[in-house]
């Protein structure tokens, strides 16, 4: 089962789903689920658990709410370059000795559904398809082969960047935290129920309708558990933290010539087993 955070009726919900195109709601009367996904994710309670909740809810369609990000406010949003190895090529980069890390804010994140509005200062706008580890459990220098004891879900992230204002500098960051310009969701999916690090799973961005990156996450240079087991050598990792993983080969940058976003565009990043993030530029 799928969870993931929506409003209905002027009200603020956990919704889960096992479909996609229904939804279960939590019911008004059920006191133990009036927290947010990422209260429970604090809680350590492991979100497989919380599926029994909603077996008595009625199912709405997914068309009649309105998704929010399943975690509004992430203590650290550690996001991962170049973390396939077509995509460093791709980017005339060689393939790193470590992991390429940059960070997010919250305020550069939008919801599932969104229609994100094209930063007036640039046309070079360009979508990255990622796969979404959030931390369950509190992370400090794990040891080898223990990473994923921390990961409590998975998710789908388009890292949506700025390409001229992110290469005016060696710094990423700021072509990657335009207000609002990057997408998180629908869904958290339980670690506990996907086999282990996502492996074999298979992630799609399409523009349009149109294929634009396939890959299996197999193909990270740097797997969950070691993007965790690394990152906690130097910075506590806390629950409800999320490690945005990195994006394969494919991005408009690199094609010749480069099909930026535009207004109008349709944007979708779909991970088997965890679900579609769709967005609209506007």
């Amino acid at each position: 089962m799928k969870f993931g955070m929506v409003t209905h009726g002027g009200r603020r919900m956990i919704a889960a789903t096992e479909n996609d195109s229904d939804v279960r709601l939590v019911p008004s009367d059920d006191g133990s689920l009036s927290r947010s996904l990422a209260d429970i994710i604090a809680s350590g309670e492991d979100l497989a658990d919380i599926a029994a909740r909603f077996s008595d809810a009625s199912a709405v369609p997914a068309s009649e709410v309105e998704f929010l990000l399943p975690l509004e406010n992430p203590g650290k949003i550690i996001c991962v370059g170049l973390n396939y190895l077509d995509h460093a090529e791709e980017s005339g980069a060689t393939k790193p000795p470590h992991p390429e890390i940059f960070l997010r804010t919250a305020g550069s994140m939008s919801p599932h559904g969104r229609t994100l509005t094209a930063p007036p200062q640039s046309s070079q706008l360009d979508y990255e398809g990622e796969l979404v580890a959030v931390v369950g459990r509190t992370a400090s220098r794990v040891a080898a082969g223990r990473g994923l004891d921390h990961v409590a879900a998975y998710s789908v992230f388009n890292d949506l960047s700025v390409r001229d204002y992110q290469l005016r500098t060696r710094q990423w960051t700021i072509g990657k935290n335009f207000d609002g310009f990057g997408s998180f969701g629908p869904w958290l999916v339980p670690a506990s129920t996907l086999p282990p690090g996502g492996a074999g799973l298979n992630l799609t961005t399409r523009v349009n309708g149109e294929v634009m990156q396939a890959t299996s996450i197999d193909l990270m240079l740097f797997d969950v558990a070691t993007l965790v087991e690394d990152l906690s050598q130097t910075m506590t990792l806390d629950p409800g933290d999320i490690i945005v993983t990195g994006t394969p080969g494919g991005v408009a940058m690199a094609r010749n010539p480069s099909p930026w976003l535009k207004p109008g565009d349709c944007v979708e990043v779909e991970i088997d087993r965890i679900g579609l993030l769709r967005n609209w530029i506007g």
